[in-house]
C-alpha cells in the first residue's frame, strides 16, 4: 500500500522545544517527494527547526496544539536570490520556502513562530549583511493552499508569494507586534489569480499589500484577479495597499466585506515618478473603518526607498510622461463607513503630466473624530500634518461623489485643485459651526453640483477659488 501520511514523529521528531528537528523536516520531505507526494503531519507539541524547503505535491498538517517554532540563528539560513522589495537581490531564504512547484498545502489548526524579535534586533543594530526572511515565500510556484493556521513573530513579511499562479490564503490569523519592523501580513507580489478570505491581520507594517515590482526588476509581471474577502484587520501601517512597487502592473483587485480597526491607513494606493506601471480596475465595497488616520489615499508622490528624495519625485511641476510615469485608474468605492478618523477623510493627489482618472465615491460615510489628532496621511515631501480634513483631490479626471456623508471636519469638507469633471450628488454635509465653504474648486474645467445638503446653512456653500474655474453647473 502507498503510504500518504508521514507522522514526523515516526523519523525521529522531538517536540522539547529544544532539540534541533531540521534534519527530520528535510528527511519527511524527501521521502514524500519521492514517493510522489503525501502529507507531512505535526502532531501536538513544541518543534523546533530550520528553515523548510517544500517540494511539489506536499501538504503540511499541523493539528491543533502542534507549534512549529524557528531556530534563532542565522547560521543556519542560506542565502538565495529572491525579489525583496520588488528587486531580485540576496536574502536570508524564506523560513518555509519553494520554487517552481505545484500543489503545495499548508494547513491545519497549529502555529508557526518565526521567533522574530531575533531578527528585528538584528535590522535596527544594522547587523545583517543580507534581508531578513520572510516567514512563507514561494517563487514561481502553481497552486498554492495556505488555510486555518495561526503565523506569528514573522522575521518580516509573513506570506509572500512572488510570480505565483492560483493562490489561496483562507482563513488565516497573523500576529506580529506593532513594533515589529516590516512585518506586512500577506503580499502577493506579481501573482495571478489569488484568493484572500476570512483571515485576522495584526502586524507591524500593512496588513495586505500587492505588488509587482520596481522599474529595476529583470521581468516585470503583473499582479492581477486579486480577491480579498471577508477579513479583519488591525493595527498596521495599512489595511489594504496596493504599491508603491507598480512597474509590472497592477489590475483587477476586488476588496469587499472588511473591517480594518486601527490601522494607519484603509485602502492606500501609491506610487511615483520612474516606477511606472499601471494601476486600474480595483473595487473596494461594503467596508466599515474604525480609528485610522485616512480612509482613502492615492498618492503618486511616495517618496520613501532608493530615489525617493530626488527632484523628480516630489515636483508638482508637469514632466514628459514616458514609460517611467505611473498611471492610476479605474478606482471605485462604494458602501463603506468610516468612523473616528484622525487626521482625514480622503487624501487623492496625482502627478500633473498623468493625472488619476475615473476614481468613484458611492453611499460612503466618514466621521471624523472629536480627539482628532496632526498626521501626515500620505508620503510626500514637504507635506505638513493635517487634522480634520475633508476630502482633498489634487490632479485628476473625472471623480465623481455620489451619497457623501461626512462630519466633525474643519475647512472645506471637498477641496478640489487642478482637476477636470468633477460631480456632486446627493452629498450631506454636517458643518459643526464651520464657517469654511462645502466646496473649494481651484482650477477646475467642469463641475457638476446638485441636490446636496448641509445640517446647517452656509452662505458659503460654493467658494471659487483663483481664477482658473470654468464649467461651473451648480443646481
Amino acid at each position: 500500500m502507498i503510504k500518504s501520511i508521514y507522522n514526523i514523529n515516526d523519523y525521529g521528531a522531538v517536540a522539547d522545544d529544544k532539540t534541533l528537528n531540521s534534519d527530520v523536516f528535510a528527511a519527511v520531505i524527501r521521502e514524500c517527494s519521492q514517493a510522489g507526494g503525501g502529507t507531512i503531519y505535526i502532531p501536538a507539541g513544541i518543534f523546533l527547526t530550520g528553515p523548510i524547503q517544500l517540494k511539489s505535491n506536499i501538504t503540511i498538517y499541523l493539528e491543533a496544539g502542534a507549534r512549529v517554532k524557528f531556530v534563532q540563528n542565522i547560521e543556519h539560513y542560506n542565502v538565495i536570490i529572491d525579489r525583496w522589495e520588488g528587486l531580485e537581490q540576496e536574502v536570508y531564504a524564506p523560513m518555509i520556502n519553494g520554487q517552481g512547484l505545484e500543489n503545495i498545502t499548508i494547513i491545519g489548526r497549529g502555529i508557526l513562530d518565526g521567533q522574530g524579535e531575533y531578527w528585528w534586533n538584528l535590522f535596527n543594530k544594522k547587523e545583517l549583511k543580507y534581508h531578513r526572511p520572510r516567514f512563507i515565500g514561494f517563487l514561481n510556484c502553481n497552486n498554492v493552499l495556505i488555510e486555518g493556521i495561526k503565523l506569528i513573530n514573522s522575521p518580516s513579511w509573513t506570506i509572500n508569494p512572488i510570480n505565483c499562479r492560483n493562490v489561496v490564503v483562507n482563513k488565516v490569523t497573523i500576529e506580529n507586534p506593532a513594533i515589529s519592523p516590516n512585518t506586512d501580513g500577506i503580499n502577493p507580489s506579481s501573482c495571478k489569480n489569488v484568493h484572500i478570505s476570512d483571515c485576522h491581520i495584526d502586524v507591524g507594517d500593512d496588513c495586505i499589500a500587492i505588488k509587482s515590482g520596481t522599474e529595476q526588476c529583470n521581468n516585470l509581471i503583473p499582479c492581477e484577479n486579486i480577491t480579498i474577502s471577508n477579513c479583519t484587520m488591525v493595527h498596521g501601517h495599512g489595511g489594504v495597499v496596493i504599491g508603491s512597487e507598480t512597474s509590472g502592473d497592477i489590475r483587477n483587485v476586488v476588496i469587499s466585506n472588511c473591517v480594518f480597526e486601527g490601522t494607519d491607513r484603509g485602502i492606500r494606493i501609491k506610487s511615483r515618478r520612474g516606477r511606472g506601471g499601471v494601476v486600474e480596475d480595483i473595487r473596494v465595497n461594503n467596508i466599515v473603518m474604525k480609528r485610522v488616520i485616512c480612509p482613502f489615499i492615492i498618492n503618486l508622490y511616495y517618496y520613501c526607498g532608493e530615489g525617493g528624495k530626488d527632484k523628480i519625485v516630489w515636483d508638482k511641476n508637469e514632466y514628459p510622461v514616458n514609460e517611467g510615469t505611473p498611471v492610476i485608474r479605474r478606482i471605485h468605492f462604494s458602501n463603506i463607513t468610516a468612523r473616528g478618523i484622525i487626521a482625514t477623510a480622503a487624501f487623492i493627489y496625482g502627478l500633473p503630466e498623468m493625472p488619476v482618472e475615473d476614481i468613484t465615491f458611492d453611499n460612503v460615510s466618514v466621521n471624523l473624530a472629536e480627539d482628532s489628532a496632526f498626521a501626515i496621511p500620505a508620503m510626500i515631501s514637504h507635506l505638513k500634518p493635517i487634522n480634520h480634513q475633508g476630502f482633498y483631490c489634487n490632479n485628476f479626471r473625472s471623480i465623481k461623489f455620489n451619497n457623501i456623508k461626512i462630519g466633525g471636519y474643519e475647512g472645506p469638507a471637498f477641496e478640489m485643485i487642478k482637476g477636470k469633471n468633477v460631480e456632486f450628488t446627493g452629498c450631506e454635509v454636517e458643518n459643526c459651526g464651520n464657517s469654511n465653504p462645502v466646496i473649494v474648486l481651484e482650477e477646475i474645467d467642469q463641475a457638476y453640483i446638485f441636490g446636496n445638503k448641509q445640517s446647517k446653512q452656509n452662505d458659503n456653500f460654493l467658494y471659487l477659488r483663483g481664477s482658473g474655474n470654468k464649467g461651473i453647473d451648480f443646481g
